[in-house]
């Protein structure tokens, strides 16, 4: 991509803004929805149209419904949400059916939405915010002051013809995604230390379409050779509530066989292991089989540079120990909202910078701890050794996965929370926040 400098000056102000932000995924269109709601002009770019496709097992954890309900979004049975009570953990020969947790800084339920729906309604909200949405607006090369070297708007295609247009705004968002272009080309590149993971997931016909728990397979046998393998991941079937499951693997890079597998050839043998009445049969599928990255831990830094923000994947946000992404896609909108908005009642610019150089900090504060014990997590189930122990010696003590399904989804009372709260916060405390 090549970036374009041009010296400052006073664009139409259709195409200018307070904040550019660039991608209306889950965390584009939060941190859209926050800032228009604090009074800001907000120009949100989307490069395709809804409703769209996004790799996603579509299983929302309580964190993410709490973001869900900040944002006004109606999450009734009748407007189409499906509610689930918790995770159910297979391996190791034992089935653990695990409640969410009960707590006061999170609801006790997580929802179940397709992407392509999910993805709009975050959008929309976001427009009857006040945020300006353009859909199907291509974004290309930033924009450079020549004098200072920060992003001053961005170059984009509009439109079914590919109109050429800018758009100005003395800050910039990015929130799209792993691949992040735009950070790219403000020379933010991937870390290579940091763990990276690969999402597959296809959807059936299922009579397990209504199941009010997510299900998790913590081995994940790749069964097609003389041997049997267990494989650094793990298995998920969500059902959607409307006739079909989502099923899918969540596979991390931390072994040798991650780049050699074809992890959608593994995906159909792990489907035709399922009992026959589950319906996990070709016939039964009711799309194809897709893939995407899971950018992990923090793995684009620094998240915020010479007016450009990072969100979402496009700074690495997913939960290492669970691939979670949407939740903190959401989260980091928020955070990196409320930093521009009192960024932006400062009176001169030195005070502007000295404020927006704190969301680095903020999502240190927040996430670096955690996500420094996710990484060590990552290593040790790299492992096929160290998986196969914890999932046959783990399952069978409840108490133990109870304590793991608050550190593996990130559920705890910060304060006045139980036991295990507090020792999940005290090493999440004490933990580097690299």
């Amino acid at each position: 991509m090549t970036v374009v400098t041009e010296p400052h000056s006073s664009p139409l102000s259709e195409n200018t803004a307070d904040v550019i932000v660039v991608g209306a995924g889950p965390a584009g269109s939060t941190t859209a929805y926050h800032l228009a709601k604090s009074g800001l002009d907000v120009l949100l770019l989307e490069k395709t149209e809804f409703p769209r496709e996004k790799v996603c097992g579509d299983g929302l954890t309580p964190r993410a419904v709490k973001q869900l309900v900040a944002m006004g979004i109606d999450i009734s049975e009748e407007a189409g949400w499906l509610r689930n009570k918790g995770l159910r953990i297979i391996g190791g020969g034992v089935r653990l059916q695990l409640d969410w947790p009960d707590l006061a800084s999170f609801p006790d339920y997580g929802l179940v939405r397709k992407r392509d729906d999910f993805d709009e309604q975050l959008a929309r909200q976001a427009q009857k915010a006040g945020a300006r949405l353009y859909e199907r607006c291509n974004v290309g090369a930033p924009i450079i002051d020549d004098r200072t070297g920060r992003i001053t708007g961005v170059h984009a295609k509009l439109g079914e013809e590919k109109r050429e247009v800018t758009f100005h705004a003395p800050l910039v968002v990015a929130a799209d995604g792993n691949s992040t272009r735009l950070s790219l080309a403000m020379g933010l590149h991937r870390r290579e230390d940091r763990p990276m993971g690969v999402a597959v997931r296809t959807y059936f016909t299922s009579p397990r379409h209504d199941d009010d728990y997510l299900e998790s397979w913590l081995e994940l046998w790749d069964r097609r050779g003389a041997e049997d393998r267990l494989l650094p991941g793990y298995g998920w079937i969500f059902g959607m509530g409307d006739g079909t499951s989502n099923v899918g693997l969540g596979v991390l890079n931390t072994s040798d066989s991650f780049k050699e597998l074809d992890w959608r050839e593994v995906l159909k043998a792990w489907c035709a292991s399922m009992p026959e009445d589950w319906g996990y049969t070709p016939d039964n599928m009711t799309g194809p089989i897709r893939g995407a990255a899971l950018p992990m831990a923090f793995n684009r830094q620094p998240h915020y540079t010479k007016g450009l923000l990072l969100v979402g994947d496009a700074g690495g946000l997913v939960n290492p120990f669970n691939g979670e992404g949407i939740a903190y896609a959401m989260e980091s909108g928020q955070i990196a909202a409320d930093v521009i908005v009192q960024a932006h009642a400062r009176a001169t610019p030195g005070q502007r910078e000295l404020a927006l150089q704190r969301y680095p900090q903020v999502l240190k504060d927040t996430y670096g701890g955690y996500y420094t014990l996710g990484r060590a997590f990552v290593k040790l189930i790299g492992n096929p050794k160290v998986m196969k122990i914890a999932a046959q010696r783990g399952l069978t003590h409840p108490l133990l996965m109870k304590f793991t399904l608050k550190l593996l989804a990130n559920l705890t009372d910060p304060t006045g929370g139980d036991a295990m709260d507090r020792i999940i916060n005290g090493l999440s405390k004490v933990a580097p926040k690299a």
